[in-house]
């Protein structure tokens, strides 16, 4: 059993979701309330509930299934027990002209559900899809299509669904959930820890700054308050979509109008179809031109410079944890161990680009977009968000063995109000 610094927060009768949705939501219609937990004579007052959060990114569909123990209603908060984690791919935004299949995938989803949650708890055991960067770049009518679809799948499912139980996320709430789960995760409410999360479609960066003038320097939007712990918290957070690796990748390569997009990133003789968001492009390194770590350099930053915001604090001695894309390219291209993640410096990444991109046949096996997409990575966090490459960076899938990823502070948020502005 996993016990943590902090209990979670009171959580005992499911609310309406609370997360702002899309621009013109989906508005599914009026559904059933959970069945209330009455206990019988002589039953202990500690009892077990359940809380399934999908996670709909640009490259796969998440089913997290958390577990928690309630001790003593009314005197003390429950306790995170274990997560049941799994993935599929592609994610949801490949099934734009096919949005049946798309529900179909989560529907293969909920059987792990079922197996996993007591029948008995299906009834008031809340399940929320939320949609992430792959949903927010398609066009309105072919995201809420999916996510209609979604619905019914929920729908037919015997778990709790309600109110607003499937919507696309916006950035700002992706951001800030991610640090309320990793800070929860490491037991850091008080001193908190910063989180760059690099999805597919999107990139975040989250942190409680510690300066006025990164607050009074930052665009508005960019600083968030909510409260959770009995703590009010002004973070400076922002999502920017189209930064993602995978968008990043199309981006550096001008996918814009051409048959065929080349770039000095990739092996030269690499010729392929790459698929994307659903739709495939025609992609390759250039026969007769260069290639290499330079070259590619300065392709990507084509994509960063004048884009993203740098905020005046990250060049200080903030404690960041960085996780998704940053920690499995990290693993491929051996800066860490998989198995237990690790602490590298910003210089890392550079260093190690470098060497993918100048030894690209060494690497093609792992990934032939393994220049781009290490060289993007050294270029977002030292151009984009201007950290110092001797900024330590903790890279990690887990902590505690719950998944580093916003899923379990959106659970957080549902069950009760944090009221993220």
């Amino acid at each position: 059993m996993i016990h943590f610094v902090h209990p979670i927060p009171e959580a005992f009768h499911p609310v309406p979701e609370v997360l702002h949705p899309a621009p013109h939501p989906y508005q599914p219609p009026q559904v059933r309330q959970p069945a209330p937990h009455v206990p019988s004579p002589g039953e202990s007052t500690s009892r077990i509930f359940y809380g399934i959060m999908f996670d709909a990114g640009s490259t796969g569909t998440r089913i997290h299934i958390y577990k928690f123990i309630q001790k003593d209603p009314g005197k003390c908060l429950p306790v995170l027990d274990n997560e049941m984690y799994h993935a599929v791919k592609p994610g949801l935004s490949a099934y734009k002209d096919n949005p049946e299949e798309g529900g179909n995938t989560v529907r293969q989803l909920l059987k792990i559900a079922k197996k996993t949650v007591p029948e008995d708890d299906w009834s008031r055991t809340p399940v929320v899809l939320k949609a992430t960067a792959g949903l927010r770049l398609l066009p309105e009518d072919k995201a809420h299509a999916l996510l209609r679809e979604v619905r019914e799948v929920f729908d037919e499912s015997p778990f709790f669904v309600p109110n607003n139980s499937v919507t696309i996320m916006n950035g700002t709430n992706e951001g800030v959930l991610a640090w309320v789960t990793v800070n929860f995760l490491t037991g850091k409410t008080l001193r908190t820890v910063g989180i760059l999360d690099l999805g597919g479609g999107s990139t975040q960066i989250t942190f409680l700054p510690k300066s006025k003038k990164t607050v009074q320097s930052a665009p508005p939007s960019y600083i968030a308050q909510f409260s959770l712990f009995n703590n009010t918290y002004q973070l400076y957070t922002h999502s920017y979509l189209g930064n993602g690796l995978y968008a990043a990748r199309l981006a550096t390569l001008g996918a814009l109008g051409a048959d065929v997009f080349t770039s000095s990133c990739l092996p030269k003789k690499f010729r392929e179809d790459v698929t994307f968001g659903g739709t495939t492009y025609k992609v390759s390194g250039i026969p007769d031109g260069y290639a290499g770590y330079k070259l590619c350099y300065y392709e990507v930053m084509r994509v960063i410079k004048g884009i993203v915001h740098q905020p005046y604090e990250v060049k200080g001695s903030s404690v960041f944890y960085a996780f998704s894309y940053y920690f499995d390219r990290a693993v491929e291209s051996g800066l860490i161990d998989g198995s237990r993640g690790g602490s590298i410096e910003v210089r890392d990444f550079k260093k190690r680009a470098k060497e993918v991109c100048n030894k690209m046949t060494k690497y093609r096996a792992i990934s032939p977009f393994l220049c781009m997409d290490m060289t993007y990575i050294t270029c977002l966090l030292k151009e984009g968000f201007g950290f110092k490459d001797s900024t330590v960076l903790q890279l990690a899938k887990k902590v505690n063995n719950v998944e580093t990823s916003w899923a379990l502070g959106a659970t957080f948020d549902y069950f009760r109000n944090l009221n993220i502005h």
